[in-house]
C-alpha cells in the first residue's frame, strides 16, 4: 500500500514539471509580434460597417510635374531686319506712297494738285510745317527739271522724304561702354504702346548681335509685366531682375544694374511702368528711377516707345516725357499698322532724336533698327 501512495505522488510531481515546462517560453526566442488590425487615436481598433477591422493604408505620395524645359534660341541679328520685314511695312504705307506718286506724276501740276499733295502729307502725320516745306522743294525741283517721268518723279520723292528722315542721324544703339560696366538702358512710355514687349523684343535684338542681356522688370505696378519678362528672358538665356508687385520701382532698377556690373553682362535693359503723361506724381517717380540707376551707372538709352497709331496724342506723349528724362532715341511700334508713315519725320522734329527702332508684327523678331532708305523704298514701293 504504502508503493502505491509514493508511484501516486511521484506521477502528481512528473505531471506538474511537465505543465511548467510547456507553458514556461524558452530563453532567447522572443515570440513574435501578433499583426493585427491598426488602432485609432485612443487605443480603439479601426473597423467596418460589418464589425471587422480594416486596415488603413497611406496616401499617395504626390510627384510633382517637371517643368519643361525652354531651349534657348538663337535670334537673328539686328541688321538688315527691316529689309526682310520691307514687304509688310509696304502693304501699310502703299497708299500713301501711290498718292503722291500719282499726284506728281499729273500732265499739268496747278495749285490744286500742289494743294492736294501737300494735304496727302499732312493726313500721313508729317505735320503741317513739314508738309509745306516739302511740296514747295518738290515745287521748285519740278519746274527746273520741266519733264516729269515716272522714274524722275519717284527719285525726286524719295530724295525729299529722305532729307526729311534725315539719312546721316546717328541711329545706333549705345551699346558699348568704357570699362567693366554695362551698358544700361532705361525703356519708357505709356500703357498700351508695347514697352514691355518692347523690352524683350529688343534683348532678342541684342542677343541676336552677341550680346549677354539682363533684364529689368522695375514695372511693378502691373505683375503680368514682370512674368512677360521671365518668358523673354528664358527664351534668349537673358537673366530677369524682379521683386514683388507693388515694389520700389527704384529699388528694382538699382538692383539690377548691380547684378549686371557684378555678372559682367554688356547690357541692362530697364522695363519701367506705364505712366500717364496727365499723373505729375507717376512722371517724378520715373525722374527718380533714372537718378537712382545713375548712382552706380551712366543711363546710356532713354528709348520712348510711341505708338505709331495715336498720331496727336503720340506726341503730346512724347513732349511731356522729353521733359521728366533725357530721351535718346524712339521706338515706335505698330507701324504696320497705320498708313501714317510721316510720324517719323515729326516726331524727329518735335524731340530732336532720331527713331532707332521700329516694330512692325507681333512676332518676336518683328522689332528692326530703323534704315530710313528701306523705310522710303517700302512707302514708294518698286
Amino acid at each position: 500500500m504504502e508503493y502505491v501512495i509514493i508511484i501516486a505522488a511521484l506521477v502528481v510531481v512528473a505531471v506538474v514539471i511537465g505543465g511548467v515546462l510547456l507553458v514556461r517560453p524558452r530563453r532567447g526566442r522572443p515570440r513574435p509580434p501578433v499583426e493585427g488590425p491598426p488602432e485609432r487615436a485612443g487605443g480603439a481598433t479601426a473597423v467596418d460597417e460589418a464589425g471587422a477591422p480594416t486596415v488603413e493604408r497611406a496616401p499617395p505620395v504626390e510627384v510633382p510635374p517637371q517643368r519643361p524645359t525652354v531651349e534657348i534660341e538663337k535670334p537673328p541679328p539686328g541688321a538688315g531686319r527691316l529689309v526682310r520685314l520691307r514687304a509688310r511695312l509696304a502693304r501699310s504705307q502703299n497708299t500713301f506712297g501711290k498718292t503722291l506718286l500719282g499726284l506728281l506724276s499729273r500732265d499739268t501740276l496747278d495749285e490744286d494738285a500742289w494743294e492736294e499733295i501737300e494735304d496727302t502729307l499732312i493726313s500721313a502725320d508729317m505735320g503741317t510745317a513739314v508738309a509745306r516745306q516739302v511740296t514747295d522743294d518738290l515745287r521748285t525741283r519740278v519746274q527746273v527739271l520741266g519733264t516729269r517721268t515716272p522714274d524722275e518723279v519717284r527719285g525726286l520723292l524719295k530724295e525729299e522724304l529722305l532729307k526729311q528722315i534725315g539719312p546721316d542721324l546717328d541711329r545706333s544703339l549705345r551699346t558699348e561702354t568704357a570699362g567693366d560696366r554695362p551698358a544700361v538702358m532705361m525703356v519708357v512710355g505709356v500703357n498700351g504702346t508695347g514697352k514691355t514687349t518692347t523690352c524683350g523684343k529688343l534683348g532678342r535684338v541684342l542677343v541676336g548681335d552677341g550680346k549677354t542681356v539682363l533684364l529689368g522688370a522695375a514695372d511693378t505696378f502691373r505683375a503680368a509685366a514682370a512674368d512677360q519678362l521671365e518668358t523673354w528672358g528664358s527664351r534668349v538665356g537673358a537673366r530677369v531682375v524682379r521683386k514683388d508687385e507693388g515694389a520700389d520701382p527704384a529699388s528694382v532698377a538699382f538692383d539690377a544694374v548691380k547684378q549686371g556690373i557684378d555678372t559682367k553682362v554688356n547690357v541692362v535693359i530697364v522695363d519701367t511702368a506705364g505712366r500717364l503723361h496727365t499723373k505729375t506724381g507717376l512722371m517724378d517717380e520715373l525722374g527718380k528711377v533714372k537718378r537712382v540707376v545713375e548712382k552706380q551707372a551712366t543711363v546710356d538709352e532713354v528709348l520712348l516707345v510711341l505708338d505709331a497709331t495715336t498720331g496727336q496724342n503720340g506726341m503730346q506723349q512724347a513732349r511731356v516725357f522729353a521733359e521728366v528724362v533725357n530721351i535718346t532715341g524712339v521706338v515706335l511700334t505698330k507701324l504696320d499698322g497705320t498708313a501714317k508713315g510721316g510720324i517719323v519725320v515729326q516726331v524727329q522734329r518735335e524731340l530732336g532724336v532720331p527713331v532707332k527702332l521700329v516694330g512692325l508684327g507681333e512676332g518676336p523678331d518683328d522689332l528692326a533698327p530703323f534704315e530710313p532708305e528701306a523705310f522710303v523704298d517700302a512707302i514708294l514701293g518698286d
